[in-house]
């Protein structure tokens, strides 16, 4: 399964360092930061929105479609997609109270 991560986030680092013309991964990245977190925001939006219709085949596109905006937010932040999966897998290990975790708000798993 992180392979397909993985490939996607080279993928979207390809289209940084090396533009394509007519590539909508090249468009965001010459519009800046901005537009990628207007397109990050508008995909949380319409995720909200599919789960609240529980629409199962829209939704799974809407998350498909945050997950390759916050990749394309990582690329131009200069953040490594495995410092990501870093922070999962330590997350993973945790594990404690449900009132500790109100308390701190850090462990999510």
């Amino acid at each position: 399964m992180s392979d397909v991560f993985n490939n996607l986030y080279e993928l979207i680092s390809e289209r940084k360092n090396n533009p394509k013309q007519n590539s909508y991964t090249s468009y965001l990245f010459e519009k800046g930061l901005d537009k990628i977190l207007k397109k990050c925001g508008e995909e949380c939006s319409e995720l909200i929105i599919a789960a609240k219709n529980s629409d199962n085949d829209e939704l799974k596109n809407e998350i498909a479609d945050l997950i390759y905006h916050v990749m394309v937010l990582c690329v131009e932040s200069k953040l490594e997609w495995r410092e990501i999966e870093e922070v999962l897998n330590g997350r993973g290990k945790k594990t404690g109270n449900l009132k500790q975790f109100h308390n701190t708000d850090n462990d999510m798993l």
